[in-house]
């Protein structure tokens, strides 16, 4: 390589360094670890003013991904707009603790994009992330010391889970979550979940490829914020206030703006109160209050993959994990109260529930029901009570319900409904868990989602079938663009559970049934999980796994199925009945199942990770999906002691 044949570049060797002198005692000297005083020198190094260093110390956490300039204009993209202005909410956060004589010290752990990953190999590494991540997190935090507490940032599907899981295992610090915020959507076009249907619609003539290059460019109106439906992103942020870890209506503010940056500096005050006050997470994260998110999360009619992040939250805090039964009674027992994509009944776009009140709008209601629990302790210093008193008679709520009414015209009793007015428009409650002879462990279906034209007059969901057994998804949805699924076909996609992909997301497949005139007449399952933003008759979740076992793994095209959900008495099945010219009987689906081998394609996927494979097999004897996917250190030393005493090792 030739070098520049201009002047030569100088090189500087040595430099004056910070002026001034560390504030240091000798008894610091004699007593303190050199790491913290090496910590000072470090300080000063960065700049830092070294008459100010003995200040609290506090830890900003962000998600943060991409590099910007001032203006905002990219020169390295992120990952995803819900990481692309964490840094701005960071600059709020320290601002705010350094005005008040403390240290701000900040780290980043980035994120990647659900979306972004549809369909690839990208997404084995997706769910196994979270644990990664929230074992990153804790170590930066234990690797400084001297903080007094932390404040973490983050927005969405994996980012946010693992930050949360994360504060939730530092229980003696003070902690709080700032939500990243939600993106817009466009003023004409498309949300950035139907968005990712276009390849679908395009491929069976419902959309040109005009049009399909229009909405595609559009989707994401905002640069900033996780995505404008209810996805995981979105639930994640309603789930962390619901837990009393952020600020009183933070969750699905609007990214980049001032009433989402201000959110920021009343959280570093809140974290400064925690700290001056001796309040830490294990305060706030309780059984009540695990309970009480799990509430909020059916009211909102929240995304299926909280069912692996909330009991993978509470293991971290040391809590009771909630069982199926529990969510299956905390939905008989919750309305939904919320009309948001995806569910609806109208679409409306997460700023919408926002500026209709959010998460202390919606516990209102399940205040007076006496679903919640308002004694539980808040990162405010004060009771969910008394942020729901100081809420309902707001100047801040009124201006934001009146703000829905003036820009878009909307009634914001018509986005987060009464009761009784949800009741009236039909709103369904929103998980039911299926069990049956290919489900022997369970399984989940947002019921909320079914589209109501399918469902009888009880409001029961029946489909009897022949199934079409796909082994990758990629293969279901080929399948699916050649037009080769059809009204009334069952799809099943086995093997891509955690041991098969990492239990991987199938949006792919179900946004695609979602956007096609016939997809409300199939019905997917799977041992894979599913979109927070999917909808429609999806059956996932399904255990035990098909690699593990699991009946669903004997599957063969041509196969009976029949599926009945429940959306009122939340109760539903999924069952072989048979494989003849006509459907039998559940015996009969069982006595199939009995003598069968496995299906002769079932098998991992041959780009699955090593580091996946580590994840699945870690997670699997922790408990499994059921148990939110989670690490348990004393029951993975206590598989590797049997196993080194099985195999006579020393």
């Amino acid at each position: 390589m030739r070098e520049n044949s201009g002047q030569s570049i100088p090189v500087d060797t040595v430099a004056e360094g910070p002026s001034g002198s560390l504030p240091i005692t000798g008894d610091m000297l004699r007593n303190a670890p050199s790491g913290e005083i090496f910590g000072m020198t470090q300080n000063t190094g960065m700049g830092w003013n070294p008459l100010l260093l003995n200040g609290s110390q506090y830890l900003i956490l962000g998600t943060m991904g991409g590099i910007r300039r001032e203006d905002g204009s990219p020169i390295a993209l992120g990952y995803h707009t819900g990481h692309w202005e964490i840094g701005l909410m960071m600059e709020e956060v320290a601002h705010e603790i350094t005005a008040h004589q403390g240290i701000p010290f900040a780290g980043y752990v980035s994120d990647p994009c659900d979306g972004r990953s549809q369909g690839t190999t990208g997404m084995f590494d997706s769910l196994p992330y979270r644990n990664d991540a929230a074992m990153v997190l804790r170590r930066l935090i234990r690797s400084l010391p001297t903080r007094k507490g932390v404040i973490g940032v983050a927005t969405c599907d994996k980012g946010l889970p693992a930050m949360m899981l994360a504060l939730a295992g530092m229980r003696d610090l003070p902690g709080i979550i700032v939500p990243g915020g939600v993106s817009l959507p466009p003023i004409h076009g498309e949300d950035a979940g139907k968005v990712q249907s276009i390849g679908a619609r395009f491929s069976n003539g419902e959309l040109s490829l005009e049009d399909a290059a229009d909405l595609g460019c559009r989707a994401c109106a905002t640069p900033g914020g996780g995505c404008q439906f209810l996805g995981t992103a979105a639930t994640a942020q309603v789930v962390a206030e619901a837990l009393g870890m952020s600020v009183p209506h933070s969750a699905l503010a609007p990214s980049g703006q001032p009433v989402w940056k201000n959110m920021g500096r009343q959280s570093a005050r809140a974290l400064l109160q925690m700290e001056r006050s001796g309040m830490v997470m294990k305060d706030i994260l309780t059984d009540r209050a695990i309970r009480n998110a799990m509430v909020v999360h059916a009211a909102f009619g929240g995304s299926t993959n909280l069912l692996l992040h909330l009991p993978a939250i509470a293991h971290a805090a040391g809590l009771s994990i909630p069982t199926v039964e529990d969510w299956n009674d905390v939905n008989r027992k919750v309305p939904r109260l919320v009309s948001v994509l995806p569910n609806g009944p109208v679409p409306h776009p997460t700023i919408r529930v926002f500026l209709a009140g959010g998460v202390p709008e919606v516990m209102l209601h399940l205040r007076r029901l006496g679903l919640i629990d308002d004694s539980v302790l808040t990162v405010t210093g004060r009771t969910l009570g008394e942020n729901l008193d100081w809420w309902e008679t707001s100047e801040r709520r009124q201006d934001m319900r009146n703000r829905l009414i003036e820009a878009d015209g909307i009634d914001p009793d018509t986005v987060i409904m009464s009761p009784q007015e949800a009741k009236k428009q039909g709103m369904a409650s929103t998980m039911t868990f299926p069990t049956g002879n290919l489900a022997p462990q369970g399984s989940v279906i947002k019921s909320a989602a079914i589209d109501p034209s399918v469902l009888d007059s009880e409001g029961v969901y029946r489909h009897t079938g022949r199934v079409k057994v796909f082994t990758a998804e990629k293969d279901a949805i080929r399948s699916i663009k050649l037009g080769h699924i059809q009204a009334g076909d069952i799809l099943a996609v086995i093997g891509r559970g955690p041991s098969g992909t990492g239990m991987e997301e199938t949006y792919q497949l179900t946004s695609a049934l979602k956007h096609l005139p016939f997809g409300k007449y199939v019905t997917l399952i799977t041992d894979a999980r599913f979109s927070g933003v999917s909808t429609g008759a999806c059956i996932g979740h399904i255990g035990p796994e098909a690699l593990a076992g699991g009946p669903l793994g004997r599957l063969r095209d041509g196969d009976w199925i029949e599926i009945i959900v429940d959306t009122v008495k939340l109760e539903g099945s999924v069952n072989l009945v048979g494989d003849g010219e006509q459907s039998g009987s559940t015996q009969d689906g069982a006595e199939l199942l009995a003598v069968r081998s496995e299906h002769p394609f079932l098998a991992v996927d041959p780009g699955l990770p090593d580091d996946t494979r580590l994840w699945a097999a870690l997670q699997s004897v922790s408990g499994g999906t059921w148990q939110g996917c989670v690490y348990d250190t004393d029951k993975i030393i206590a598989a590797l002691d049997a196993g080194r005493q099985a195999l006579g090792w020393k």
